[in-house]
């Protein structure tokens, strides 16, 4: 199975990257720093570092307060953040400046694995969420590298897909020291694929310990000034082609009701960026940008957010949140960031990313789940009609947030033993 699951990497790698070239068109840092994806860089002095690895902007934004505490807790060793696209690069370089090393994870080919832990010498790999790579599992293995899956989670959807390769999988799974699952029912599935019991601790979630940064709450507060107190304000998150339209629609509906409601429509990822706000012009809304205008004005009817790293800021701008990926089959996104800022939450019928969380949200009534794109203009619109209501839902859902804290100490115990050992 690992020769099989190797030559498929060969066969592959080609088709990867010719991916990522035609993606560089559009979004050009995917052109760059290619050598880092085999393992070849200048070598800075990263020996000893301990490593978290996360994948894309939702990975390092659930790291960031792990990053910290490892800051605080080792401040005498380096620190390597890898990620594996350019939007979680430029996050990371956000968040941390140059106080932590940023690399490009290689691909999961045996030389490529080699070259990369030769030239990085860490102490503890801590892999963030759900990437399983084998070829990585076992080099860290051999060579004595302790690894821990960290705010470990695993969809039903993720659980069918390592399920083809199983015996590799329950190998790969062998080599990890500990994992630090987010839930009961994401421990019970990575039991199902082959851990043992003794390697498996609920944790709960990193996102539940991120900090809500004073400057996005007073940011949020200063845009509402600019645009008018009393507009009816709604964002839509982390959206998806394939649901773009079907937020523009509800808009349309809400403003059949409240003609001066803004949205704000914040596509997922930097190359839909230019379709989106196309899209919201061929349906003849006044629209301003990020890039272009910085702000909403008075009469904006929907303002495109084309910039990264900046949710927490809109999302406490609005009112009500709907949480792109799960009208669509991609599984959902973070729910907590708005549920932090006592926003009230919508989601679609697909949230299997974040399952037991989303479930607890709509348990307490600081959600509300949609059948479909056609239902999203009615929810928004009860919420926006009615502030009593809107306003409960934000403290249930705040609420929420605040009961599930802490995750960050547990994870950091394991840490400790790890490194102690």
């Amino acid at each position: 199975m690992r020769l099989l699951y190797n030559l498929a990497m060969y066969l592959f790698t080609p088709l990867v990257m010719l991916r990522l070239m035609a993606r560089g068109m559009r979004y050009g840092d995917y052109h760059v720093r290619w050598r880092e994806r085999f393992g070849s860089f200048p070598t800075p002095r990263l020996s000893g570092c301990l490593w978290v690895h996360a994948v894309s902007v939702g990975e390092v934004n659930a790291a960031e307060p792990l990053v910290k505490a490892l800051m605080e807790a080792y401040p005498h060793a380096p620190l390597l953040v890898t990620t594996v696209t350019p939007t979680g690069s430029e996050r990371v370089r956000q968040l941390f400046g140059d106080r932590v090393h940023n690399l490009y994870l290689p691909y999961d080919l045996p030389f490529a694995v080699r070259r990369f832990l030769r030239n990085t010498r860490p102490r503890l790999a801590v892999i963030v969420e759900t990437e399983i790579w084998p070829n990585l599992y076992f080099a860290c293995r051999r060579h004595g590298i302790p690894l821990l899956i960290a705010n470990a989670r695993l969809s039903e959807r993720s659980l069918r897909g390592y399920a083809r390769m199983s015996s590799l999988v329950r190998r790969a799974l062998r080599c990890v020291s500990h994992i630090a699952a987010q839930s009961r029912t994401d421990a019970a599935r990575y039991r199902l694929l082959g851990a043992e019991p003794s390697q498996l601790t609920v944790c709960g979630n990193l996102k539940f310990d991120m900090p809500v940064p004073q400057a996005a709450l007073e940011g949020g507060r200063t845009m509402r000034e600019a645009w008018g107190d009393g507009r009816p304000v709604w964002i839509a998150a982390s959206t998806h082609e394939g649901e773009e339209m079907c937020v523009l629609e509800a808009h349309l509906d809400v403003m059949r009701r409240l003609p001066d409601a803004l949205l704000l429509i914040a596509p997922r990822h930097p190359e839909r960026f230019r379709a989106v706000e196309t899209s919201v012009r061929s349906l003849g809304f006044t629209v301003a940008t990020r890039s272009a205008h910085g702000a909403p004005g008075h009469t904006t009817q929907c303002f495109v957010i084309d910039s990264m790293g900046e949710l927490l800021r809109f999302y406490a701008a609005a009112d009500v949140a709907f949480v792109g990926g799960s009208l669509i089959p991609i599984g959902g996104h973070n729910v907590l960031e708005p549920a932090a800022l006592y926003k009230p939450v919508l989601v679609g019928p697909h949230t299997f990313n974040f399952e037991e969380i989303t479930e607890a949200l709509l348990g307490a009534e600081g959600g509300e789940r949609v059948a479909d794109g056609d239902g999203l203009g009615t929810a928004v619109l009860s919420i926006l009609r009615d502030e009593p209501r809107r306003l409960a839902m934000g403290r249930a859902a705040r609420q929420v947030f605040e009961s599930e804290r802490g995750s960050v100490g547990k994870v950091m115990t394991l840490v400790d033993d790890l490194l102690q050992e």
